[in-house]
């Protein structure tokens, strides 16, 4: 059976004493205050899902940019986890802080420049204060994913244009439109990415089950997207237990949604590609 992985499920102890909370922006997730998920209960969703491994993204939105529990996880279980974790890009130690978290089992960087919690797109990942960690980034092989939206699209360009060898995840599509349907013209400037080999997708819920799909549809979009980037640059994400639901059913209406591809771009998307991401994985 193809491997399959999950390159966003989150995690948040209910021990705040060990784990302090101190969400960015100043206001906890609802998520991630209703539906503390430990680790431990990840690993029991992944068996009743079949889930093999994960990425665990740590969880900016109760946490901050303290990538502790994460870590915990990742040294407890590192036969099925590895970690995406955050910090201060714009700090002058930032690149002594990602070493820290490197060696701590982390394997790729999110930055949080705008969600739940940090409703505008933020600007400050192209100031030249970040250019260190984007470099060390590059140097290392360290994927970053990107929590943005559709208007920061013009500013990771130029980020990509000046550090070509770092790679970029787009967390849920950089919420692309989709509600005008075939050919889908208001996603023109997120399909123009697929000219920069740098570029992968993570889909997750907020992409196949919005709260409308307008005149669009998920075999016509997706269709889309699989045609322009190809199935080796996409990867799943549950986003458990932010999204609603168990893991197997969040898997069971991703793998619905992806029915029309073929079997072989099927395994790129649920488990070939997040080997490609994050090849501690394959271990």
């Amino acid at each position: 059976m193809p491997t399959i992985i999950d390159i966003h499920p989150h995690i948040v102890s209910p021990d705040t004493k060990r784990y302090p909370l101190d969400p960015l922006g100043g206001t906890q997730s609802a998520w991630s205050s209703e539906r503390p998920t430990t680790y431990q209960d990840l690993i029991k969703a992944m068996d009743q899902a079949g889930v093999d491994k994960a990425a665990i993204v740590h969880s900016s939105t109760a946490y901050g940019y303290d990538n502790s529990y994460a870590a915990d996880a990742v040294a407890a279980v590192p036969s099925r986890f590895t970690g995406v974790y955050s910090i201060d890009v714009m700090a002058p130690d930032a690149v002594k802080t990602f070493d820290y978290w490197r060696s701590r089992g982390c394997t790729g960087m999110r930055l949080f420049t705008s969600g739940s919690t940090l409703p505008d797109q933020a600007t400050w990942f192209v100031d030249p204060k970040t250019y260190p960690f984007w470099e060390h980034a590059a140097a290392n092989n360290i994927p970053v994913c990107m929590q943005m939206k559709q208007e920061g699209l013009p500013l990771l360009r130029r980020i990509m244009d000046r550090f070509p060898k770092v790679t970029i995840i787009l967390d849920h599509l950089a919420r692309v439109p989709f509600e005008d349907g075939p050919p889908y013209t208001a996603a023109a400037a997120f399909f123009g990415l697929a000219k920069y080999d740098q570029v992968y997708l993570k889909i997750t819920p907020v992409n196949w089950q919005p709260k409308s799909w307008g005149k669009g549809a998920p075999d016509s979009f997706f269709g889309k997207v699989v045609d322009i980037f190809g199935a080796s640059r996409i990867a799943w994400g549950s986003n458990f237990p932010n999204s609603v639901g168990t893991l197997s059913e969040i898997l069971a209406a991703a793998r619905r949604a992806f029915s029309f591809a073929k079997p072989s771009d099927q395994d790129w998307i649920f488990g070939k590609t997040a080997l490609m991401l994050y090849p501690v994985l394959a271990k």
